[in-house]
């Protein structure tokens, strides 16, 4: 397996690779892949970090922002409430895999230390006895008269349920991953045998839903990290010629998904309603779809918006286009304030529209910083919103 090794954003590096590994690449939108001379390509990071296997290739994109900072943005955009950067123990890992697969296996443990959680589940079965109650149906669209065996249905009390079941998915799937240190993989292997009794996910299938409760609160760190390994945040894609598996998670929706959701938290209490990806049309014929990041409104009208961008914002070279998007979602929904919300930049800049009443105003967060300052910086902003409700 030849390694090859990117930083989100970085320098490009040259490497010698066969020509439908850098398609795929490419295809995938994971990098951008440049011929140089024969069989060497010059590949480029773009917003995807993680790790993937490509036709013999070990493709590993470093993130710009610190691990502990990465995994708590995911963690936050899931758990809002509870979830603390102490929360994740992730040891001395500074890769990404590496870090995931600590903190799942330590909150893991600490999950099932008293043992595997329980639960009801409805059972359908065959037997030679009465359990819980005779299923007529199936018992005449099967059996056509006969007494015996009884199609029946019952709750059985268990360890196969939801949790444990994602619990296991996710340990089989990080043992799958490349980088996944000697001891995390051994507690790993450990943790599946524990769930020996607990029915694996049907490749292809949904992961199933579980719902915070008191009884498994001792498991919801541990399900919210499975949730971001199992999810769509994990990247596999079949070609004719080359496979891509891995772990990957798009930085963008990282972003966006962190500060809607730290934001609508910030706006919880002070009236309104918040709407994220909030489907509208920019024409009367319904004809042109926009999706603001999200909308705080008040009854039924809209009183601020906002969108997410995950880019530098340090001028105007290439973000006028950002300006252009939100005077429309304005436009649209009335309003006369629309803030842009850049993951790094220089300073905040407003910008008034000609022939307008609408201001456009770009702010800039430092993903470096540590949670609490992340989250102060969201509650400036959520500030601004606020005002924007009261005018």
């Amino acid at each position: 397996m030849t390694p090859v090794v990117l930083r989100e954003g970085g320098p490009g590096v040259e490497v010698a690779l066969p020509a439908a590994v850098a398609s795929a690449l490419t295809a995938a939108d994971i990098v951008t892949a440049e011929p140089r001379s024969a069989g060497v390509w010059r590949l480029r990071a773009k917003d995807i970090v993680g790790v993937a296997n490509v036709g013999g290739v070990q493709l590993s994109i470093k993130p710009k922002i610190p691990i502990a900072r990465l995994l708590f943005l995911l963690g936050y955009a899931r758990n809002p409430h509870h979830w603390l950067d102490a929360d994740v123990d992730m040891g001395v890992e500074d890769d990404l895999v590496p870090a995931m697969a600590h903190a799942f296996e330590r909150q893991a443990e600490y999950a099932v230390r008293r043992g595997l959680l329980q639960g009801y589940r409805t059972v359908d079965d065959s037997l030679p006895v009465l359990r819980g109650r005779l299923d007529v149906s199936r018992q005449t669209g099967r059996r056509f008269g006969l007494a015996l065996p009884l199609e029946v249905r019952f709750d059985d009390y268990t360890v196969d349920i939801p949790e444990n079941q994602l619990l296991l998915a996710a340990a089989r799937r990080l043992l799958t991953l490349p980088d996944v240190p000697a001891p995390v993989r051994q507690r790993l292997r450990a943790l599946t045998a524990r769930l020996a009794d607990v029915s694996p996910i049907v490749r292809g299938t949904q992961p199933p839903r579980w719902r915070p409760t008191r009884l498994n609160r001792r498991y919801h760190n541990a399900l919210h990290l499975a949730e971001i390994v199992l999810g769509g945040n994990s990247v596999e894609i079949g070609g004719a010629d080359v496979r891509i598996s891995g772990f990957l998670l798009r930085m963008w929706r990282v972003f966006e998904d962190f500060t809607t959701v730290a934001l609508a938290e910030s706006l919880r209490g002070h009236g309104g309603r918040t709407s994220l990806q909030d489907r509208r049309h920019l024409d009367r014929d319904n004809e042109v779809p926009i999706r603001p990041d999200l909308v705080w409104s008040h009854g039924s009208r809209p009183t601020a918006v906002l969108d997410a961008k995950y880019k530098t914002h340090g001028g105007q070279t290439g973000l006028n286009a950002d300006l252009y998007q939100m005077l429309a979602y304005c436009t649209v929904l009335g309003v006369r304030r629309g803030h842009l919300l850049y993951a790094d930049g220089q300073r905040q800049r407003s910008h008034s529209v000609r022939n307008s009443n609408v201001d456009i105003v770009q702010h800039v967060m430092d993903l470096t910083l540590p949670p609490s300052a992340l989250l102060r910086q969201i509650e400036v902003v959520a500030e601004e919103l606020r005002q924007d409700s009261a005018t």
